[in-house]
């Protein structure tokens, strides 16, 4: 059985997807005004973690994942670069999505954009104007806010009462701009400043609040009421709180969403991330120092969602480090699978032992893997296993019990664990044959240097790695008398 922790309900629950043929996940995107910073792809890694152990899991899941393209920080920048806002936000929308591909997030299988989806049938106005007719909202001065007080139960998912001034916990509640029943009340359609771009309503030119954005495309996309909404825990007030109350009173469904999940935040050298402190990172400043982008997605993925996240370059080289030992390993096994199929010595010197005996406890892992995140994501187990399982390869690579079902039972694990936690280990099945070619040739030349002790061989063994080198792949020497393996270049990031 699966588990996660509710924001909602504030404990565990058992999961079980309102319809069963296919799971609703809703992420919230990003506002595409900038680069994402790291803090940002905390979550959007949770998220993909969490929609691959669904998959993993035999689930079939829906994926939509909102982009915020029109608030004050976009029209902002578009003011600022003297663009129209669709041409400003457009470069962000791609470098987004430019970020998810390099860090292997799967994609959405729905982006809706808040600008698309305005007059779209069943979108924004659509939306604003059910809650008109149901007479939970008001209208100020052609600006529409939904009225707090009338919807029972408001402060459920932040557990915050309305007699406290909760409209001061976040800069986005926008308490002071409009003019407002109670602090509260929260804004759907903003009447439109001069020189802002704005659409046509029955309340007059003005665009929407943020937070109708979200319920109108997730319930254009997943109904009315769906099963996993997640998100940082900064979204938990206003914005998921302020969803919750739009949409039930619009639809009448309870709940909105049946699970809540939020991560924590994000800390820098174990302070809050500010450009001010210099402890600022977005995605492409680290790519831009050369780290692995496979070792930024296990660095933001290895501690549980919901602990606090302290990420540190030293921790970074860390996650290289053990991005580089799985990469070697399974490479190892490609090279090794290789040769024996080549015959000849590397066959005759396997142990005599039954070939399936790796399979089993390969599979037992596995098995332990999907058990630990299986209780609300639970990484660090769900790691540890993972690391076991490659110890138990390399104890096998290095003792050469490596038969067909061995080194297929091996590279089945690490296709596996692909799946489950998004590394791009395995994403090859083969060593090209170019590679191959070159390699052999590679390890005549210098089985010559070994036997004649001819030292200008040296240079035509470097020329044959340069060459290999060129193609994308990496060649790393065995030991005396033992073989070399290559292993395929981490991805880049092409800007």
């Amino acid at each position: 059985m699966i588990q996660f922790f509710s924001t909602l309900s504030g404990k565990k629950e058992f999961f079980e997807p309102i319809n069963p043929l296919e799971v609703g996940l809703y992420t919230c995107g990003p506002t595409v005004y900038d680069y994402a910073h790291i803090g940002n792809f905390r979550a959007f890694i949770f998220e993909d973690l969490l929609r691959r152990f669904l998959e993993f899991s035999k689930y079939k899941v829906r994926h939509v994942m909102n982009l915020t393209d029109v608030d004050d920080k976009t029209i902002a920048g578009a003011v600022r670069e003297g663009k129209p806002l669709d041409d400003y936000t457009a470069r962000y929308i791609q470098a987004f999505n430019e970020d998810l591909r390099v860090l292997n997030c799967l994609p959405p299988h729905e982006q809706p954009r808040a600008t698309e989806h305005i007059y779209h049938d069943g979108g924004i106005v659509d939306l604003i104007e059910k809650l008109w007719d149901k007479g939970a909202v008001y209208e100020r001065d052609g600006s529409v806010y939904f009225r707090v007080a009338a919807f029972p139960g408001y402060g459920r998912l932040s557990k915050k009462k309305l007699d406290m001034n909760i409209a001061g916990a976040s800069e986005r509640v926008d308490a002071d701009e409009y003019e407002k029943e109670e602090v509260t009340d929260f804004v759907l359609w903003k009447k439109a400043k001069e020189g802002e771009p704005y659409w046509d309503s029955r309340w007059g030119r003005g665009r929407p609040g943020w937070h109708i954005e979200c319920s109108a495309m997730s319930m254009k996309y997943l109904g009315p009421s769906f099963d996993i909404h997640a998100g940082g825990e900064d979204l938990i007030f206003p914005h998921h709180e302020n969803e919750i109350a739009q949409s039930e009173a619009a639809s009448g469904a309870h709940p909105f969403v049946k699970y809540w999940l939020h991560c924590k935040f994000l800390l820098v050298d174990g302070e809050k991330m500010s450009k001010s402190k210099g402890n600022f990172y977005t995605l492409r400043d680290l790519l831009d120092k050369g780290y692995d982008p496979m070792a930024i997605r296990y660095a933001l993925l290895a501690v549980h969602y919901r602990h606090a996240l302290n990420f540190t370059l030293e921790g970074l080289k860390e996650a290289e480090d053990a991005i580089r030992k799985f990469d070697d390993c399974y490479w190892e096994c490609l090279t090794v699978k290789e040769r024996i199929h080549e015959g000849g010595a590397w066959r005759a010197r396997q142990m005599d032992v039954h070939d399936d005996i790796l399979a089993p406890g390969l599979e037992g892992w596995i098995g332990c893997m999907t058990k630990a995140l299986g209780d609300d994501l639970n990484i660090s187990s769900a790691l540890s296993f993972f690391v076991t399982g490659v110890g138990e390869i390399n104890r096998y690579l290095a003792h050469k019990i490596f038969g067909d079902k061995n080194i297929a039972a091996a590279i089945h694990f690490f296709k596996e664990a692909d799946r489950l936690f998004g590394f791009d280990i395995a994403s090859a099945d083969a060593i090209p044959q170019a590679v191959e070619k070159c390699m052999r040739e590679r390890e005549e030349i210098r089985k010559r240097i070994k036997e004649t002790g001819d030292k200008s061989l040296w240079a035509v063994s470097d020329e044959l790695r340069q060459k290999i080198h060129a193609t994308g792949w990496l060649v790393k020497d065995g030991k005396p008398g033992e073989p070399s393996t290559v292993k395929m270049k981490r991805r880049v990031w092409d800007r």
